[in-house]
Parts: C-alpha cells; structure tokens; sequence
C-alpha cells in the first residue's frame, strides 16, 4: 500500500458504471523540490489520476485546492494520443482519503437552515497548514 499526500487539482466528479456501482474521479498534483549536484534548487510536479469507489458521498469534499493524504495503490498506463505522440500517465486507485483542509465545499445539493452540517468523515479538520 502506498501513501500519498497533495492538492486536489480539480472538483471530483461522480461517474456511474454499469455494475450499478459508483466512481469518484479526481486529479492530485505533489510537488517536490530537490537539490541538482551544482546546487540548484529545482521544483517538481506529479499529478496523478485518483479513483476511489467506497463512498460517492466523499465528492462534495474533494475540490480544487483541498490538502488529502491517500492510501491506495500506483499504477501507470500509455497510450497513442490523437497527435500520434505517445502519452503517459499515473493513476491512484485509492482505498482511504484522509481530508486536511484548504478547498471549498461544493454545495450541490441545498440544505436546509435547520438542517445541522455533519462530516462524513472523521478525519476532516481544519488545520492552519503554512501552505
């Protein structure tokens, strides 16, 4: 199992499959900085395809911008794009999401005044993150 933890780069979205069964699809970008042997300091970005399919309910909380520590497993695929160049890219088939905070909730559905808000999940707090 392997862990990650970056920015979700944009709104998850629902995708039915024909199983009757539900996917919550969404992109992460990490970034990384390293040192060069001259001593340059370079910056990194991987982003990486995320699925997850426990719970649908999860999307409201996945926007842009939000912090989350994954737990899954990594996999690759290649393929020939319409340019005829060949393309790669990383996937994330994720069984824990783990909220820390910095994105907006989408309030796709209306909630009523009276109504009290309730995390789905334990996890989700809203930490003062430096970044």
């Amino acid at each position: 199992m392997n862990t990650i933890i970056g920015r979700v780069t944009r709104n998850a979205e629902i995708n039915n499959l024909k199983n009757d069964k539900q996917v919550v699809n969404f992109s992460v970008a990490i970034n990384n900085s390293y040192k060069t042997r001259q001593g340059e300091r370079r910056e990194q970005t991987t982003y990486y395809n995320c699925s997850y399919f426990i719970n649908a309910k999860i999307a409201e909380f996945l926007t842009t911008g939000t912090l989350v520590e994954l737990s899954g497993r990594i996999s690759s695929n290649a393929w020939i794009g319409k340019d005829g160049e060949i393309k790669s890219g990383l996937n994330f088939h994720t069984s824990n999401i783990k909220l820390h905070g910095g994105g907006k909730r989408n309030n796709s559905e209306n909630q009523s005044a009276d109504k009290p808000k309730t995390n789905v999940f334990a996890e989700d707090t809203d930490d003062d993150l430096p970044f």
